[in-house]
């Protein structure tokens, strides 16, 4: 798997705590995925626990972003928005779980960021990404 973007990670900064300090996108498209909930095909919104929406909402996530022509490695931002940041810290082995699913060991610039709530009522959580997509 080879990664569509260049990282930057210079001598004279302290070590990166993620996987670099900056992100240059490679030749190619930004695609911007809007806000994905865990909605099946029907609309209806599934998984009773934070990690049961966030797999499937980053499954959606992957599914809308396979459509643009890309692919999970391709994303370089996540920000998930959760209604009960608790909940995702008590699941966050099931969270990781889910994440590895769908994006493996790749793990882009992310923020999980509270909420009061939602547009849909019984999501828990909705996530929206950006990915550069090679030409």
């Amino acid at each position: 798997m080879t990664t569509p973007h260049r990282l930057i990670s210079p001598d004279s900064m302290a070590p990166a705590p993620g996987f670099a300090h900056a992100v240059v996108p490679a030749d190619g498209r930004t695609v911007y995925i809007a806000g994905q909930i865990s909605s099946d095909p029907t609309g209806t919104v599934v998984g009773d626990t934070f990690a049961e929406q966030y797999d499937v909402a980053l499954g959606n996530v992957v599914e809308a972003l396979s459509h643009a022509g890309g692919e999970p490695h391709h994303i370089v931002s996540l920000v998930a928005y959760a209604t009960d940041v608790q909940a995702y810290r008590d699941d966050r082995r099931s969270v990781g779980v889910a994440h590895r699913k769908h994006l493996d060991r790749h793990f882009p610039a992310m923020a999980v960021l509270g909420t009061t709530a939602l547009f849909e009522p019984d999501a828990l959580v909705e996530i929206i990404a950006t990915a550069v997509v090679p030409s």
